[in-house]
């Protein structure tokens, strides 16, 4: 096997394992639980899940999704979301091989993967992520060519201060909260990593991407115009696309006409 293959063989199976984390790290961190111990347990029966059925991905599919000892169901968001960290890994791998940020970029993701879930799930994005990636994201530019400290710094502060800015201009205007504080606290740590230039990208990005969807959703479920939707996915679907995209996709926008 090519040594390429080889490492791409690795990092797969690397971000199904992390995926697994993933998935305590979703369903504990809402309910202020530990994410590392106890370990693993069937939410039915109570008991622990051991570690031949706790390989990710396969022990899903060689159990059928369910517990061995009471036979409950268990969702199958749990391999989804191992294989989604495993693909993610996988081309961020593919794109920047193994660098610094192929590791700063792989945090990043396992990140919005936890975040995504859960806003979907309860409507909210733990402080417990944003406010220390705030910090990481920061200090994690002076190790990345791009976007530096001070892209990094302005990032924090326009990426915060625009969705605050929506925030409390709707509580002001309606007596209702809209987009939550979460969603801004987000972006913040999104342009602490990713720099001031990714911002308005996630911004639009994550807007048309959640304007379609809500939408969709209004017409499907014939709810009306105060149906709440996360918004926290959205922003982390806008993040992914610029790692692998976004300047091809702003330069692009830049020559349109010339």
């Amino acid at each position: 096997m090519p040594p390429l293959m080889y490492l791409a063989v690795v990092v797969f199976l690397f971000g199904a394992v992390i995926g697994s984390f993933l998935n305590v790290c979703i369903y504990r961190l809402p309910l202020d639980q530990s994410i590392v111990s106890p370990g693993s347990r069937c939410m039915s029966c109570g008991a622990a899940v051991r570690w031949f059925d706790n390989v990710p991905i396969i022990s899903w599919l060689l159990l059928r999704g369910r517990c061995r000892g009471c036979g409950a169901a268990f969702s199958i968001r749990y391999p989804l979301v191992e294989l989604l960290t495993a693909c993610l890994l996988l081309l961020l791998f593919l794109r920047f091989g193994l660098t610094v940020p192929f590791f700063i970029y792989s945090l990043l993701v396992a990140a919005l993967i936890v975040v995504t879930f859960i806003d979907f799930d309860h409507q909210i994005i733990p402080d417990e992520i944003s406010l220390p990636g705030v910090g990481l994201g920061f200090l994690a530019s002076f190790f990345l060519p791009e976007p530096g400290w001070l892209s990094s710094l302005l990032g924090i502060v326009v990426g915060w201060g625009s969705l605050a800015l929506v925030f409390y201009s709707y509580l002001w205007l309606t007596g209702r909260e809209g987009m939550g504080g979460g969603d801004a606290k987000l972006l913040a740590m999104l342009g602490a990593f990713l720099g001031l230039k990714a911002v308005p990208f996630i911004i639009f990005t994550s807007s048309l991407v959640g304007t379609v969807a809500g939408l969709s959703i209004m017409a499907l479920q014939r709810k009306g115009r105060h149906l709440a939707i996360p918004f926290g996915p959205y922003l982390a679907l806008g993040a992914v696309l610029y790692i692998f995209y976004g300047p091809q996709l702003i330069n692009w926008y830049l020559h349109l006409g010339k």
